[in-house]
Protein backbone atom coordinates (compact mmCIF):
# COMPACT_ATOMS: atom_id res chain seq x y z
CA UNK A 1 0.00 0.00 0.00
CA UNK A 2 1.33 3.17 -0.67
CA UNK A 3 2.08 5.30 1.81
CA UNK A 4 0.67 9.20 2.79
CA UNK A 5 2.75 12.07 1.11
CA UNK A 6 4.25 13.99 3.73
CA UNK A 7 4.08 17.53 4.06
CA UNK A 8 5.02 20.80 5.98
CA UNK A 9 3.83 23.86 5.44
CA UNK A 10 5.96 27.05 6.14
CA UNK A 11 3.57 30.30 6.16
CA UNK A 12 3.37 33.37 8.49
CA UNK A 13 -0.34 34.41 8.06
CA UNK A 14 -1.94 31.88 10.50
CA UNK A 15 -5.22 31.63 8.80
CA UNK A 16 -4.02 30.87 5.23
CA UNK A 17 -1.63 28.00 6.82
CA UNK A 18 -4.39 26.34 8.73
CA UNK A 19 -6.72 26.53 5.72
CA UNK A 20 -3.83 24.69 3.47
CA UNK A 21 -3.33 22.69 6.45
CA UNK A 22 -7.08 22.06 6.59
CA UNK A 23 -7.70 21.01 2.88
CA UNK A 24 -4.42 18.87 2.11
CA UNK A 25 -4.64 16.82 5.44
CA UNK A 26 -8.14 16.23 4.19
CA UNK A 27 -7.35 14.69 1.07
CA UNK A 28 -6.40 11.46 1.17
CA UNK A 29 -3.50 10.71 0.59
CA UNK A 30 -1.59 13.33 1.99
CA UNK A 31 -0.46 13.87 5.74
CA UNK A 32 0.67 17.48 7.32
CA UNK A 33 3.32 16.37 9.46
CA UNK A 34 3.93 20.03 10.54
CA UNK A 35 3.36 24.07 10.10
CA UNK A 36 5.18 26.52 11.06
CA UNK A 37 5.14 30.33 11.23
CA UNK A 38 8.98 30.81 10.26
CA UNK A 39 11.79 29.04 8.70
CA UNK A 40 14.25 30.17 12.22
CA UNK A 41 11.33 28.31 13.73
CA UNK A 42 10.89 25.11 11.38
CA UNK A 43 14.79 24.56 11.33
CA UNK A 44 14.37 23.91 15.10
CA UNK A 45 12.63 20.78 14.06
CA UNK A 46 12.06 20.21 10.72
CA UNK A 47 14.92 17.37 10.33
CA UNK A 48 12.50 15.11 12.04
CA UNK A 49 9.21 16.08 10.70
CA UNK A 50 10.99 14.21 7.41
CA UNK A 51 8.29 15.89 4.82
CA UNK A 52 8.63 14.58 1.30
CA UNK A 53 7.70 18.00 0.53
CA UNK A 54 7.86 21.64 1.62
CA UNK A 55 5.47 24.11 1.03
CA UNK A 56 7.37 27.11 1.21
CA UNK A 57 6.05 31.01 1.26
CA UNK A 58 8.63 34.07 0.56
CA UNK A 59 7.81 36.78 2.55
CA UNK A 60 8.46 35.40 6.04
CA UNK A 61 9.42 36.75 9.21
CA UNK A 62 13.32 36.47 9.86
CA UNK A 63 15.10 34.68 6.85
CA UNK A 64 12.86 34.95 4.22
CA UNK A 65 12.34 31.88 1.88
CA UNK A 66 14.15 32.47 -1.22
CA UNK A 67 17.28 31.84 1.48
CA UNK A 68 15.62 29.41 3.54
CA UNK A 69 15.51 26.96 0.34
CA UNK A 70 19.54 26.20 0.48
CA UNK A 71 19.19 25.66 4.23
CA UNK A 72 16.35 23.62 4.01
CA UNK A 73 17.85 21.47 0.91
CA UNK A 74 20.63 20.72 3.51
CA UNK A 75 18.72 19.76 6.58
CA UNK A 76 16.39 17.63 4.11
CA UNK A 77 18.33 16.45 0.95
CA UNK A 78 15.71 14.13 0.16
CA UNK A 79 12.71 16.91 0.57
CA UNK A 80 11.22 18.51 -2.53
CA UNK A 81 10.29 22.79 -1.92
CA UNK A 82 7.25 23.77 -3.52
CA UNK A 83 6.97 27.70 -3.20
CA UNK A 84 3.41 29.33 -2.24
CA UNK A 85 3.38 32.65 -2.66
CA UNK A 86 1.64 35.82 -4.12
CA UNK A 87 4.52 37.45 -6.24
CA UNK A 88 5.53 36.94 -9.33
CA UNK A 89 9.04 38.52 -9.95
CA UNK A 90 10.88 37.31 -12.53
CA UNK A 91 13.98 37.63 -10.50
CA UNK A 92 12.27 35.93 -7.63
CA UNK A 93 11.07 33.24 -9.50
CA UNK A 94 14.83 32.58 -11.20
CA UNK A 95 16.16 32.76 -7.74
CA UNK A 96 14.04 30.11 -6.20
CA UNK A 97 14.13 27.63 -8.66
CA UNK A 98 18.43 28.32 -8.83
CA UNK A 99 18.56 27.67 -4.69
CA UNK A 100 16.64 24.56 -5.59
CA UNK A 101 12.55 25.09 -5.50
CA UNK A 102 10.92 22.17 -7.48
CA UNK A 103 8.06 24.04 -8.24
CA UNK A 104 6.78 27.85 -7.90
CA UNK A 105 2.92 28.62 -7.55
CA UNK A 106 1.14 31.60 -6.62
CA UNK A 107 -1.79 31.88 -3.63
CA UNK A 108 -4.76 32.41 -6.25
CA UNK A 109 -3.93 28.66 -7.41
CA UNK A 110 -6.93 26.49 -6.95
CA UNK A 111 -6.69 24.20 -3.64
CA UNK A 112 -7.03 21.36 -5.93
CA UNK A 113 -4.04 22.53 -8.74
CA UNK A 114 -1.86 22.98 -5.24
CA UNK A 115 -2.79 19.20 -3.83
CA UNK A 116 -2.05 17.94 -7.37
CA UNK A 117 1.21 19.49 -7.72
CA UNK A 118 2.58 18.34 -4.26
CA UNK A 119 1.89 14.87 -5.88
CA UNK A 120 3.41 16.05 -9.19
CA UNK A 121 6.64 17.56 -7.02
CA UNK A 122 7.04 14.39 -4.96
CA UNK A 123 6.85 12.39 -8.68
CA UNK A 124 10.03 14.89 -9.78
CA UNK A 125 7.74 17.44 -11.54
CA UNK A 126 8.39 20.35 -11.68
CA UNK A 127 4.46 22.39 -11.55
CA UNK A 128 4.00 25.85 -11.89
CA UNK A 129 1.10 28.41 -11.82
CA UNK A 130 0.20 29.28 -15.51
CA UNK A 131 1.41 33.23 -14.86
CA UNK A 132 4.58 32.06 -13.93
CA UNK A 133 5.42 29.57 -16.54
CA UNK A 134 4.12 32.70 -18.89
CA UNK A 135 6.81 34.80 -17.20
CA UNK A 136 9.61 31.80 -17.55
CA UNK A 137 8.59 31.11 -21.16
CA UNK A 138 8.91 34.81 -21.90
CA UNK A 139 12.35 35.37 -20.49
CA UNK A 140 13.82 32.19 -22.28
CA UNK A 141 12.38 33.57 -25.63
CA UNK A 142 14.05 36.77 -25.12
CA UNK A 143 16.89 37.78 -27.04
CA UNK A 144 20.29 36.61 -25.52
CA UNK A 145 22.24 38.83 -27.88
CA UNK A 146 20.64 42.31 -26.48
CA UNK A 147 22.99 45.47 -26.46
CA UNK A 148 21.22 46.79 -23.96
CA UNK A 149 22.36 45.45 -19.99
CA UNK A 150 20.18 43.43 -17.20
CA UNK A 151 19.70 46.92 -15.63
CA UNK A 152 18.73 48.87 -18.74
CA UNK A 153 16.35 45.84 -20.11
CA UNK A 154 14.86 46.48 -16.56
CA UNK A 155 14.46 49.94 -16.68
CA UNK A 156 12.95 49.44 -20.49
CA UNK A 157 10.61 47.00 -18.93
CA UNK A 158 8.95 49.24 -16.44
CA UNK A 159 8.78 51.93 -19.15
CA UNK A 160 6.94 49.50 -21.09
CA UNK A 161 4.68 49.22 -17.70
CA UNK A 162 3.73 52.87 -17.92
CA UNK A 163 5.95 54.15 -15.14
CA UNK A 164 7.65 57.31 -14.83
CA UNK A 165 11.39 57.72 -14.21
CA UNK A 166 10.43 58.94 -10.43
CA UNK A 167 8.73 55.57 -10.12
CA UNK A 168 11.14 53.86 -11.87
CA UNK A 169 13.77 55.06 -9.33
CA UNK A 170 11.49 54.79 -6.19
CA UNK A 171 10.99 50.66 -7.54
CA UNK A 172 14.53 50.43 -8.33
CA UNK A 173 16.03 52.00 -5.11
CA UNK A 174 18.23 54.29 -7.01
CA UNK A 175 18.39 58.30 -7.58
CA UNK A 176 16.97 59.91 -10.62
CA UNK A 177 19.37 61.26 -12.08
CA UNK A 178 21.11 57.71 -12.71
CA UNK A 179 17.35 56.23 -14.25
CA UNK A 180 17.85 60.03 -17.00
CA UNK A 181 21.67 58.42 -17.34
CA UNK A 182 20.10 54.54 -18.05
CA UNK A 183 17.40 55.86 -20.70
CA UNK A 184 19.95 58.03 -22.60
CA UNK A 185 21.84 55.08 -23.04
CA UNK A 186 19.11 52.60 -24.10
CA UNK A 187 17.91 55.43 -26.52
CA UNK A 188 21.91 55.99 -28.10
CA UNK A 189 22.10 51.94 -27.75
CA UNK A 190 18.38 51.65 -29.80
CA UNK A 191 18.92 54.56 -32.19
CA UNK A 192 15.65 56.08 -31.14
CA UNK A 193 14.56 59.79 -29.64
CA UNK A 194 11.19 58.49 -27.23
CA UNK A 195 9.67 55.89 -24.85
CA UNK A 196 7.28 54.88 -27.52
CA UNK A 197 10.21 54.13 -30.13
CA UNK A 198 12.27 52.47 -27.64
CA UNK A 199 9.33 50.52 -26.57
CA UNK A 200 8.55 49.55 -29.92
CA UNK A 201 11.98 48.60 -31.31
CA UNK A 202 12.68 46.74 -27.88
CA UNK A 203 9.44 44.48 -28.37
CA UNK A 204 10.30 43.91 -32.11
CA UNK A 205 13.76 42.83 -31.38
CA UNK A 206 12.43 40.61 -28.14
CA UNK A 207 14.63 42.65 -25.97
CA UNK A 208 11.75 42.83 -23.34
Amino acid sequence: MNRNIKITIIEDDETIRNGYAYLIGATEGYEVVSTYCSYDEASKKIASDRPDVILLDIELPGTNGIDAIPKLKKLLPQSFILILTVYESEKLIFNALANGASGYLTKNTPSAKIIESIKEVKDGGGPMSINIAKLVIRSFQKNQESPLSKRETQILELIGEGKSRSQIAKDLFIDLETVRSHIKNIYVKLDVNSRADAIKMAKQNKLI
